[in-house]
């Protein structure tokens, strides 16, 4: 269960048969769903981190639907009940199959911790717009935060 005050974890479905899957991420009528702005997916190469991001005012619904993510959110809002509280989640379809909403001004992070490419999907609630977000390296991370295995 998070920590961080308005992120959420959905367990989402899987249908598999000997054909392949159907993996479910994001539908209109779920309680959850807020609207839709963009769809992006990023790839991610074994071994590899992308960290840190925040957005001011888009909404992120991330599942990782190929490969094995770690992904870590930070709370630094000073004035939230989870003010400084850590969530990391392991996801993918063989760990946890999972959509994480992540609302504005929550810092964020994910790391491949597979052997081969990860695949994240996010839904957003904007479209993507120039300085929206804010990122910063490992090197001026806004938490210390262990990425070792």
């Amino acid at each position: 269960m998070p920590t961080i005050q308005d992120l959420k974890v959905t367990p989402l479905r899987i249908i598999e048969d000997d054909r392949g899957s159907v993996m479910h991420m994001l539908r209109l009528d779920d309680p959850h769903f807020e609207k839709f702005g963009e769809i992006y997916f990023s790839n991610t190469r074994p071994n590899t981190i992308k960290a840190w991001k925040r957005h001011k005012r888009m909404t992120l619904n991330i599942a990782v639907p190929i490969g094995r993510v770690r992904l870590v959110a930070y709370d630094d809002r000073a004035e939230s009940k989870s003010y400084k509280n850590v969530d990391a989640f392991i996801l993918g379809p063989d760990d946890q199959y999972a959509l994480i909403t992540i609302p504005p001004l929550i810092w964020f992070g994910f790391q491949n911790i597979g052997s081969t490419d990860a695949l994240l999907a996010n839904c957003a609630t904007i479209a993507h717009e120039t300085n929206e977000a804010e990122q910063r390296g490992l090197d001026d991370a806004p938490l210390e935060f262990d990425w070792s295995l």
